[in-house]
């Protein structure tokens, strides 16, 4: 198999750097492709982990500093996990992050990690929405998303229709209630707006609509802080 540069039509994406990888090949190990080192790395104590780690589990590898140089954009990057795209189906009875259109894949792998950091493991995105797949988004997780079940929805109506009892809580700047005073019932949607527009008017028919506060120094929260903070209250 050829591997090439990342494409959103090919059917595999990269995972860079030895933590990252030792998570794709713990809990995605059937969807790995191949591994790849490149010769600079093979001392470095993680490199040798995951290199122990392949043999001892029969997977594939090579030495290939060629390749590595070609798909990754770090100059650092000293194992590669090729592995295929997949997908996933949410757990009716746990809480969903939803994110409405977002565009910013560095944004996607960092509320990612938050999740994973929050006891999280449902992130919705509706379509149109960054590729969760694009190696940016997978860099920026650090190996999270192989913790995150994620699936893509073509309106914020047919998730809803998915998961009809799930409470709805909508993040808009001009919410009706503050955080602090929300009492969030199970199982429930944390639902968030993209990064430059947030969510439309119409969405406050969905459910509660909570806003965060901040001080007036700045317009709003980025939307992976915003995230960060809504499941840490949301989780207590």
């Amino acid at each position: 198999m050829k591997i090439k540069r990342y494409n959103k039509k090919n059917s595999y994406s990269f995972c860079f750097g030895a933590q990252p990888v030792m998570d794709l090949l713990k809990k995605k190990r059937e969807k790995v492709l191949r591994v790849v080192f490149k010769e600079a790395g093979l001392k470095e104590k993680d490199v040798k982990k995951v290199m122990g780690f392949v043999k001892k589990n029969d997977i594939y590898f090579e030495i290939n500093d060629k390749l590595i140089e070609k798909i990754a954009s770090k100059e650092n990057t000293y194992v590669v996990g090729v592995f295929e795209k997949y997908e996933c189906e949410l757990n009716k009875d746990k809480g969903h992050v939803v994110l409405v259109n977002p565009r910013n894949p560095g944004n996607l792998g960092t509320v990612m990690r938050n999740m994973v950091g929050f006891g999280f493991e449902d992130l919705v995105l509706i379509k149109p929405a960054v590729d969760v797949f694009q190696p940016s988004a997978v860099r920026s997780a650090m190996g999270s998303m192989f913790y995150v079940n994620f699936k893509y929805f073509n309106s914020f109506e047919e998730y809803k229709e998915d998961f009809k009892n799930h409470n709805i809580y909508l993040f808009m700047l001009d919410g009706e209630k503050e955080i602090a005073d929300v009492k969030f019932e199970k199982p429930f949607s944390l639902v968030f707006g993209n990064e430059s527009r947030g969510l439309a008017k119409k969405f406050k028919k969905h459910g509660q609509t909570i806003f965060i506060p901040h001080s007036e120094h700045i317009d709003s929260l980025n939307l992976s802080m915003s995230v960060g903070i809504a499941l840490y209250v949301s989780s207590k």
